[in-house]
């Protein structure tokens, strides 16, 4: 009697070269104001473990893990790994070789995962000077220690760093109804500024919200921001534009039958730095024309796709009347268009009515770009759940 499956992605996280880049190499966002700047990944792997805590967001009966040298330069050999302690084969081998842009899952493993519940993946690496693939904003403690110790439940000699090296998604056998939200986005989505470990950035809150009610289905949501992110064109270090990144970041995700598009600013913002080509400048139009090929990209797969109108930005030191003008064209056409088969206004829910082209101050953290742990609350408080239930 043949079994019959339904995988689900559970978690995952976008992917980035990790070195910085080079000055010189396009339009950078200037520095923010920061008390303690993140513990960003190691610029390379040598010999070494590397363990990392990522949360599932919809519980099952069987897990498996997804890597993925998507940034690499070289082949990466993953020497061993485990979930939970458990370990974990890829094609009944217990090592395996991520290629130059792959993305490979290990076999599936019976280990009951619950929702909202932390899991743990520990990866060595047996190479020298490996240059990971990673996420930079991870936003979780993770370790990076000497040898193989994937095995130990306590490393030995340890550096904490906050950030997902090759590991791309955590996928689990749920019930037939499950099915996973991405939501595509720029640094506030990733969850810049809000506290580590809190698991505070806004798709994180969503998931909460959705798990709390048991008259919906299970519903996953994956946090696919990138800090600096742009609709329409790259940004060295900040990830590819984002339809070029839908296939990896969206459709390759298991169970997805949504996706959040929630960027748009930096695309405002990088266009009107001193110097800058005029081919980094981005009109309402530009950005408009931009949206409708994820839309359409979205609709060829029979995803449904959720538009979120931009946050002020009258606080950001990147507020001039054009930027201004650019951001309220794209916010109407966002709301009124019909072109998304949903609208979350998280301009409405954010907004000073005081000054209503500023979010609210105490929703901001201490650049007065990104929200606080609050302002994520808020954020994900716009979202009406209903638009999740069919």
């Amino acid at each position: 009697m043949i079994e019959l499956r339904t995988w689900i992605a559970t978690w995952g996280t976008a992917q980035q070269l990790a070195p910085p880049a080079e000055p010189g190499g396009g339009p950078q966002m200037p520095d923010f104001p920061d008390d303690e700047p993140p513990a960003g990944p190691p610029e390379k792997v040598s010999a070494q473990t590397v363990r990392m805590v990522a949360r599932a967001t919809v519980g099952g009966s069987a897990v498996r893990v997804a890597l993925a040298n998507s940034f690499g330069n070289a082949p990466v050999h993953i020497g061993a790994a485990r979930i939970d302690g458990h370990r974990l084969t890829f094609g009944g081998r217990t090592s395996v070789v991520l290629p130059t842009g792959a993305q490979i899952s290990s076999d599936p493993l019976d280990h009951h995962v619950r929702a909202q519940t932390d899991l743990v993946v520990s990866l060595y690496v047996p190479g020298e000077n490996v240059t990971p693939t990673t996420h930079e904003v991870g936003l979780r403690t993770g370790w990076v220690a000497p040898g193989d110790q994937t095995a130990e439940r306590d490393l030995r000699d340890a550096t904490e760093f906050r950030s997902y090296l090759w590991l791309a998604g955590i996928d689990v056998v749920a019930e037939p109804a499950a099915a996973a939200i991405v939501v595509l986005g720029d640094s506030v989505v990733d969850g810049m500024e809000t506290t580590p470990d809190a698991d505070a950035p806004w798709p994180s809150v969503l998931a909460r919200r959705l798990a709390a009610r048991p008259d919906l289905p299970p519903r996953a949501v994956l946090n696919m921001g990138i800090a600096g992110n742009r609709v329409l064109r790259e940004t060295d270090g900040m990830g590819a534009a984002a339809p070029a990144r839908f296939d990896r970041d969206v459709l390759a995700r298991p169970g997805v039958r949504w996706v959040v598009v929630s960027e748009g600013l930096n695309d405002i913002f990088f266009g009107s730095f001193p110097g800058v080509p005029e081919s980094e400048r981005a009109t309402a139009e530009d950005l408009i024309a931009g949206y409708r090929l994820l839309i359409a990209r979205a609709h060829l797969h029979r995803l449904r796709i959720v538009g979120c109108t931009l946050l002020p930005i009258g606080s950001t030191p990147f507020f001039t009347p054009e930027t201004e003008q650019v951001r309220q064209e794209v916010n109407s056409w966002i709301r009124g268009s019909g072109e998304f088969d949903a609208v979350a206004d998280l301009e409405a829910a954010t907004h000073d009515p005081a000054a209503p082209a500023c979010v609210r101050p105490e929703l901001l953290s201490g650049d007065n770009v990104h929200p606080n742990d609050a302002g994520q609350r808020v954020i994900a408080e716009a979202f009406d759940l209903e638009i999740f239930r069919g």
